[in-house]
């Protein structure tokens, strides 16, 4: 007969964090570092299970810009976003009150990051652990507030009371993007760089795709990629809604943006739907505002239309549901 395994008694570090209020993820089997003498699975690995099953499809929802929050979080490699915080976020920044900027990706994919200067920057393109990016988020700049200047914040999961975005930031404030074209955002003083640090921005810098936000709609991306350009917008409305009113206007012949433009399908990101369109080389961001601005205007009448699809619309509607990809 088979000895059973002694149990793995929990490391130093994981009676250090269990003090200090966090538990660390051990082994489902193991014994849980709380001290508790149950099984992890059975103690608070429960609760950080029940925190990553409860998956927030609109994880933006009510925030202002809420599509450029999309975008930023999946499509735009780099940019920023002055944020307004709440009197209530500013209670665990020790009386200061300091600015904070949205970027889409820090350095080592950091959630954020204390400059030497007391400013922070949130970062959007962080792994999500609850199954809330707003809450993931809104926990990294809870933590940003309260640490020391020159200070990164590390990884976590948040409490599953932990503040969203929702509770800091002031929904009154606008939320007006800056795209980069290369992320000398990091430094507070780029021009200075020298050896690895020069280096590695040289080599981030190398691997953005040229993006430009558009003007004359909202949401919208313009991107150069080899041989093609793209134009993806993220758009506000209901999922079945939208594709019934793209179905409409594929089946008219009235979806593209000019010649050599075609409408290829659409993404599906933090519950919101990005319709995409290849673009010919040559055409830029600036050729694409008025196409765009048109189409806008088409895409509301469709929108505003509720008779039943036709077959040919229902054969337009099923090729695109077909091209769909979900992503975030």
């Amino acid at each position: 007969m088979a000895k059973k395994a002694a149990k793995k008694a929990p490391s130093r570090a994981q009676h250090t964090a269990a003090a200090n209020g966090e538990i660390p993820v051990v082994g489902a089997r193991e014994d849980c570092p709380c001290g508790s003498g149950r099984r992890y699975k059975a103690c608070h690995g429960r609760e950080a299970a029940h925190a990553v099953q409860e998956l927030v499809q609109r994880p933006f929802d009510g925030l202002p810009g809420e599509g450029d929050w999309v975008a930023l979080r999946e499509l735009v490699p780099a940019a920023t976003v002055p944020l307004t915080l709440t009197g209530a976020a500013l209670t665990g920044a020790n009386g200061e009150v300091p600015a904070v900027t949205l970027a889409t990706v820090l350095p080592m994919a950091w959630p954020a990051m204390r400059r030497q200067d007391g400013s922070i920057l949130l970062g959007l393109q962080t792994q999500t652990a609850s199954g809330d990016a707003s809450r993931d988020l809104g926990d990294a700049l809870v933590q940003a507030l309260a640490v020391e200047p020159g200070t990164p914040v590390p990884p976590r999961r948040p409490a599953t009371d932990a503040p969203r975005l929702q509770d800091l930031l002031d929904l009154s404030a606008p939320f007006e993007p800056v795209v980069h074209t290369g992320f000398e955002y990091w430094l507070e003083d780029a021009d200075s760089a020298t050896g690895e640090v020069a280096a590695s921005l040289e080599q981030a810098n190398a691997e953005v795709i040229p993006t430009v936000k558009l003007t004359s709609v909202d949401s919208a991306y313009w991107c150069s990629v080899p041989d093609r350009n793209h134009l993806r917008w993220v758009m506000p409305h209901a999922e079945d809604t939208l594709l019934d009113a793209l179905a409409r206007l594929v089946a008219a012949g009235e979806s593209s943006l000019g010649e050599g433009t075609r409408l290829v399908g659409s993404f599906r990101a933090h519950g919101l739907a990005v319709p995409v369109w290849d673009l010919p080389s040559a055409m830029t961001a600036a050729d694409c505002e008025k196409p765009a601005a048109a189409f806008q205007e088409r895409l509301a009448g469709a929108l505003a239309q509720t008779e039943p699809l036709t077959p040919q619309q229902r054969k337009s509607r099923a090729d695109l549901v077909n091209r769909q990809v979900t992503i975030g």
